[in-house]
């Protein structure tokens, strides 16, 4: 084979005029730009031939960068295995439901209901949890943009307060599952007993780290209760909800201590409660919002 010839491919032919004519191999830029993209086998094979070291720790962090996407896209395939397995037996539309809220002191409980299409990836999604703020703002937008339908119902105190927060959560789960877009077949829940009409229920303990249309649902649940709570540390900075969101942290029970609580404070947890029986508080706020997102 003429090795000069203008048939040869480019790449190729620089790589081998670095060896036998004395041409100039190929940049570290060059490379780093190929490395980038999705180079060719034979492309792959010239570059582990290069001895130069920073080629060597170019193509080093590549096949680095490749396991790692396998190893998500295995991790995202397990967390696919309940939605399989109903995909499998001819289920097109299948919910995963969520929650975000349910423990804090403050501010309202917040449900998510998505369906996701068949098939799906999304790098990097899982219990919301288990995910920085950033990368949870990012799975919120992916997650809008790539899901079939999303449903969100936000709870204020009066409604926790009237129910206890268990049996709210399951109303809020049962509004936002009705109302999703196709209605679906098959519903996937974290460790909550709801059923619907005309739909398998199934309840799975720690469902937000083991199904991902349940995992999704978290994420919607949370960004939503997070913006909400940054405007609520707005309007009322004194409490600090922008950090703790109403959990019960240290700051927060002396904000209580030294400010009393506010109609965002649910007055049947505690330390509320006690307090409410001496000053007589009044009800929390009422609210009772459902947004169909998609």
């Amino acid at each position: 084979m003429n090795l000069r010839s203008n048939h040869f491919p480019e790449f190729t032919r620089t790589f081998y005029g670095s060896f036998f004519y004395g041409v100039k191999r190929m940049t570290i830029v060059e490379i780093k730009n190929i490395l980038a993209g999705e180079p060719s086998k034979e492309q792959l094979e010239l570059l582990l031939a290069d001895t130069r070291s920073g080629v060597k720790k170019l193509v080093e962090s590549y096949y680095k960068r490749q396991a790692s996407k396998l190893a998500e896209q295995e991790r995202f395939r397990k967390m696919l295995s309940y939605e399989n397995k109903y995909w499998a037996q001819g289920y097109t539309t299948i919910a995963g439901c969520d929650e975000a809220g349910r423990g804090p002191l403050a501010g309202p409980l917040v449900v998510a209901a998505v369906i996701l299409p068949q098939p799906i990836f999304i790098e990097g999604l899982n219990d919301s949890k288990k995910v920085s703020a950033k990368k949870r703002d990012s799975l919120y937008t992916e997650i809008c943009q790539k899901a079939v339908s999303i449903t969100v119902n936000i709870v204020g105190p009066k409604e926790i307060d009237s129910l206890n927060i268990y049996e709210a959560t399951k109303v809020a789960m049962k509004k936002c599952l009705e109302n999703l877009t196709p209605r679906p077949e098959v519903i996937l829940l974290d460790a909550m007993p709801v059923k619907l009409e005309g739909a398998q229920s199934l309840s799975l303990i720690h469902g937000d780290s083991l199904s991902a249309s349940i995992a999704a649902a978290s994420i919607i649940a949370k960004v939503t209760r997070d913006r909400i709570m940054l405007e609520l540390d707005k309007k009322f900075p004194q409490y600090g909800f922008a950090g703790h969101k109403g959990y019960g942290s240290e700051s927060h029970m002396q904000a209580i201590k030294k400010y009393g609580p506010c109609q965002w404070h649910r007055r049947s947890y505690e330390p509320i409660k006690t307090i409410n029986k001496k000053q007589a508080l009044g009800e929390g706020v009422e609210e009772n919002i459902l947004q169909k997102i998609k």
